[in-house]
């Protein structure tokens, strides 16, 4: 019972010695996975994905701005412009009378997602009127782009001071940082820049996977910040609703943009990630609410009833490309055909619902991932069942999936699903292997118990003639002999009478370790019964045997066994031998045969091998 109650003890010390070395692995295996920039950039392109995938879940049950309309060059647009006035692009005259047009109806702002970039050598006196006409209102926009050409085939322009802005930086996040720092810039015509501040750019900054999830408000070109243009347009929309102004941006300690009441969050790429409205308003009609540019034409030149009257009022009116020829097409979350003006048009839509998307930081997917982990291995660790441990994994999988995009949807928080996945299913493995472990040494100690006898840690008698009936079946498929050992101490009943029961228990122990220690590993040491022990001698004849019982014997005989109060007596022995198959076909044979051997020994005066003839 004692020895059981050890067992069991350990057991359970062995229980939770497993379970605490897989939550290290666990833990050492996140680390690496965040650790090293192969496995990190593979985690983390995966984890792109189920964003995308969560966004275009989320879409339907998003709202856009009514207050946002596209006015786009799509293809009809394009063909229409390309038949009446046989080039592209048009003359700037045309966008200057748009400008106007859109003014008269009391529009909210004015934005050109498109580049002036060179003035037209048969009308420049368009770029003097566009300049003009821009420069008359508080509320038109335009586009400049920063790049990384080479000094070689474009000299950086120097740009007005008023296209700069000032930043006041309270957070660890890096702003000048290889993903915002340019070094050249394609500028526009020079009527523009000199004429307005109401210049921002347009550049936008894809994942390695070729898709479009954020977008920086700011950019750094000659050390100094410029602007996104969709940035500059929605402050003068909030000014115009909320009364909001500001010169110069803050942002927080938490990376935080501040916009009024507003609180942008940025990750360490210095970005905002776009919480996207599903498809294209193209194809979408729930997106953002498209007018072909041709329609605006024929109602400025012809005064064609095709927009509805004081259609434009108060709204953000956004002009760009979504023409397939033009090029201006990108790959975003919820749509792999999205026009870039429609980029712009999310920020701004984010602006006003104040729901960008804000990355939980990597030790916070750890800490989940490690609750995860321990919640599964718990249960997979105390659970007899196989089925249901699984079944709670599978469950905790998919629950935490669903949390995860209901906490994107209502707090606007992307927590990570991948690394938390691979955890839970590391875990998984990790705890079965633990318990097939603990199962293995389960079934070995309890064969054992059933096998060994407790107080010689011999093998029990029960072993014993499983072990006979086996070695005279091998014997007899390859032909070789197996032999017994029959041992018998001697004078113990006398033995125990003298000194006591716990003596008697002593010396058993002590002469079964002799027996172990003067015999081949391959050899099966057994008790009989009582006092009476055996040997079972694999591949081994008669005189083999004889030899190994004398050298038993005399080990025996030789040594000194220690009492239970500490003196030393000596024993004797007595040994009997048999062989297969001159001795006998069967166990009961041998035995028989070995046991008559230990008699005769017995009667010839004890220590010693007894013989038959």
């Amino acid at each position: 019972m004692k020895k059981i109650r050890e067992y069991l003890q350990n057991k359970v010390f062995l229980k939770y010695l497993l379970y605490s070395i897989f939550i290290v692995i666990t833990t050492g295996v996140l680390f690496i996975l965040l650790s090293n920039p192969s496995i990190k950039g593979f985690f983390s392109s995966i984890e792109n994905k189920t964003f995308d995938a969560r966004q275009s879940i989320l879409a339907p049950y998003k709202k856009v701005s009514k207050d946002i309309v596209i006015l786009s060059v799509d293809d009809e647009s394009y063909e229409y412009f390309l038949e009446k006035y046989g080039e592209w692009p048009i003359s700037r005259n045309i966008y200057a009378d748009m400008i106007t047009y859109l003014e008269n109806q009391k529009i909210g702002a004015v934005a050109f997602d498109l580049m002036f970039v060179k003035s037209l050598k048969s009308s420049s006196n368009d770029d003097e009127k566009l300049a003009k006409t821009i420069a008359k209102y508080d509320n038109v926009f335009t586009a400049i782009n920063f790049d990384n050409q080479s000094f070689d085939l474009r000299k950086p322009a120097t740009l007005p001071d008023y296209l700069k802005v000032r930043i006041n930086n309270n957070s660890k996040i890096n702003l000048k940082n290889d993903y915002t720092n340019y070094v050249n810039c394609r500028t526009i015509i020079s009527q523009i820049i000199n004429s307005t501040p109401n210049i921002g750019h347009i550049n936008l900054v894809r994942d390695e996977d070729g898709i479009a999830r954020d977008l920086h408000p700011f950019v750094v070109y000659k050390n100094d910040y410029y602007p996104h243009l969709a940035l500059k347009v929605v402050l003068k929309y909030l000014e115009n609703k909320e009364n909001l102004k500001s010169t110069d941006f803050n942002i927080d300690k938490n990376g935080n943009l501040i916009l009024g009441k507003r609180k942008i969050p940025l990750n360490e790429k210095a970005s905002v990630i776009l919480n996207w409205y599903g498809s294209s308003g193209i194809s979408n009609p729930n997106s953002f609410e498209y007018m072909p540019m041709w329609k605006v034409e024929k109602a400025m030149y012809e005064g064609a009833k095709v927009i509805p009257d004081n259609y434009f009022k108060n709204k953000i009116v956004y002009i760009g490309t979504s023409a397939t020829s033009l090029f201006d097409l990108k790959n975003v979350p919820t749509d792999k055909i999205f026009p870039g003006v429609e980029i712009h048009t999310t920020f701004i839509n984010n602006v006003i619902d104040n729901n960008f998307i804000k990355r939980v930081s990597p030790a916070t997917d750890i800490i989940i991932s490690i609750l995860l982990s321990l919640f599964v291995g718990l249960i997979v660790v105390r659970s007899e069942s196989t089925v249901l441990s699984s079944l709670v994994a599978i469950l905790t999988i998919i629950i935490y999936v669903l949390f995860a995009t209901a906490v994107m949807k209502y707090c606007n928080i992307w927590t990570g699903i991948i690394l938390q996945t691979a955890s839970v299913i590391l875990v998984f493995i990790a705890c079965y292997l633990a318990k097939y472990i603990m199962k293995s040494r389960d079934l070995e100690y309890t064969y054992a118990l059933a096998t060994t006898d407790g107080l010689t840690e011999l093998y029990n008698h029960r072993y014993f003639q499983e072990q006979m009936i086996q070695n005279i079946e091998t014997a007899k498929r390859y032909e070789k002999p197996f032999s017994l050992i029959m041992i018998d101490i001697d004078f113990f009943k006398k033995f125990n009478d003298t000194y006591g029961h716990q003596s008697g228990d002593a010396v058993l122990r002590q002469v079964a370790q002799i027996l172990k220690k003067n015999v081949r590993s391959s050899d099966i040491v057994c008790r009989y019964g009582g006092e009476e022990m055996s040997v079972i001698l694999t591949n081994t004849n008669n005189a083999d045997a004889m030899t190994t019982a004398e050298k038993i014997c005399k080990a025996v005989s030789e040594k000194p066994l220690k009492l239970v109060n500490g003196n030393d007596v000596n024993v004797t022995i007595s040994l009997g031998v048999s062989t297969y198959p001159e001795n006998g076909q069967t166990p009961q044979d041998i035995i028989k045969y070995a046991d008559e051997c230990l008699y005769i020994a017995k009667e010839n005066g004890r220590n010693q091998v007894g013989k038959k003839g």
